[in-house]
């Protein structure tokens, strides 16, 4: 392709040169590996407890999920037909399906998990053109608080990361929160100082020297490499053809519905930042390709996906808007998936240096939510609607056990701060910008369209920092 056609393109869909697409995929997978691996592990090891699975069948949901999350990923960013959103979005398992996932292995066997999340993921596809005109309910004042709770939400992650692990007896170690200082002093640094063609790529040379410097230090962990074999192909219903149960099909659907919410959320929020918008047609392309690798992942035994928010707020730092990086980045999943020991190499990263870089990525995140939110006329009802959404979406995060007692069907939804947010963020822009509100305030923020809302740090920024 010449020069001048790629010029001609928008920048979403132009194709960076292979010496940048490779480092700029590779951060987006070292970005999102510890969120990616997290699910099979807790499920795994729950299943293990129950003795539905043998402690070395772990190895095997890790690469399978690395796989099916590379596909997903490819069929996002790239799309076919009507599956796709055609946008920088990285795919992984999400963790609204984990209670759910546990309840029902333990009450049907692990076949009843795998028959539940292909079901799901059917339920999706089928319902994706009709949840994707739920777009309108989505003007700035919603978009904005939904962005801003995914960034804050997912700060809880990026502590137990820079404390070295959520649950590790050496929790808050200062080595470790000192190494996540560094790591996001370093990335700091770079941006400020550095070209921009390095400034690109400040996430992945702050976790790479971040690591190389850990090494000394005994943070690092690279004794699985040796015992992980260079090739593993993860093979279609490998422990067993799959079972229906109804009420873990309903269990799962409903997790598809917070799926859906949350994907709509980071679909918005991407396609603000790298200025393209979202129309329902785009939305429910987004959706349905959700839906079909989440049923693919219940082929391959692995789990439900859905959009990872940490990788938007990567798009918002680099200012780099091609979805063929998340495409290069999916590759690099689906290597990864067929070679474990490679994969064994990536887990050896410290969880202190990725929290460094965690912090800079879901910060971001929250500041695109502030810059959207900066569009909307502010009076008393907007102010409302921002303040109570992002109060009840951090109820979970300060208080895990605040709904222990409430049924599945309500902790599903309401234990994700993200879908809670969003929730009530939609139904109170209803409630209190109504037509008559609107009269009475003599306006709404729909007159700012969500298209215009972020466009990054500036238009000419933005343009500097393209490939």
């Amino acid at each position: 392709m010449t020069a001048s056609a790629q010029t001609e393109r928008r920048p979403v869909d132009r194709i960076p040169p292979l010496r940048r697409l490779f480092p700029l995929g590779l951060q987006h997978v070292l970005a999102m590996y510890a969120g990616a691996v997290a699910v099979p592990l807790i499920v795994g090891g729950a299943l293990i407890g129950m003795g539905e699975l043998e402690p070395g069948d772990i190895a095997y949901l890790i690469s399978a999920d690395l796989l099916v999350a590379g596909i997903a990923t490819i069929i996002q960013s790239v799309g076919f037909w009507r599956f796709g959103v055609r946008l920088p979005l990285m795919q992984g398992c999400t963790f609204a399906a984990v209670g759910p996932m546990i309840v029902i292995g333990g009450e049907y066997g692990i076949t009843a998990i795998y028959g539940s999340v292909i079901a799901s993921g059917l339920f999706m596809m089928l319902l994706a053109p009709f949840f994707s005109r739920l777009v309108r309910f989505f003007p700035p004042i919603v978009t904005g608080t939904v962005i801003l709770i995914i960034g804050v939400s997912l700060m809880d992650v990026a502590a137990g990361w820079v404390g070295g692990g959520t649950g590790s007896d050496d929790f808050g170690d200062p080595l470790d929160i000192g190494f996540a200082a560094g790591t996001l002093l370093l990335i700091i640094l770079i941006e400020r100082f550095a070209p921009p063609a390095i400034q690109r790529v400040s996430i992945l040379l702050g976790l790479v020297i971040g690591t190389l410097v850990a090494w000394p230090f005994g943070l690092t962990d690279w004794s699985g490499v040796a015992d992980s074999a260079w090739f593993g192909l993860a093979l279609p219903f490998h422990f067993g053809l799959p079972t229906f149960p109804i009420s873990a099909i309903v269990s799962m659907c409903i997790v598809g519905l917070v799926i859906m919410t949350e994907t709509t959320g980071d679909i918005i929020a991407v396609g603000e930042i790298v200025d393209e918008p979202v129309t329902p047609r785009r939305l429910a392309d987004g959706l349905r390709a959700d839906g079909l690798s989440t049923v693919i992942g219940g082929v391959f035994n692995t789990f439900p996906y859905t959009a990872f928010a940490q990788n938007v707020g990567l798009v918002s730092i680099t200012g780099v808007r091609s979805r063929y990086v998340a495409t290069f980045a999916g590759v690099i999943l689906v290597v990864l998936g067929l070679v474990p020991a490679l994969g064994a190499v990536v887990e050896g990263v410290p969880l202190a240096v990725l929290g460094g870089a965690g912090v800079a990525l879901f910060g971001m995140v929250a500041a695109s939510g502030i810059r959207t939110l900066s569009k909307v006329r502010f009076n008393n009802s907007n102010i409302l609607i921002v303040a109570v959404a992002l109060g009840v979406s951090l109820l979970p995060t300060v208080s895990p056990d605040i709904y222990a007692q409430f049924p599945t069907w309500f902790t599903i939804v309401f234990d994700s701060g993200i879908s809670a947010g969003a929730l009530v963020a939609v139904l109170l822009n209803l409630l209190l910008n109504s037509e008559s509100q609107q009269r009475r305030f003599g306006g709404s923020d729909r007159d700012v369209s969500a298209h215009d809302a972020v466009r990054g740090p500036s238009a000419p920024a933005q343009a500097d920092r393209e490939d």
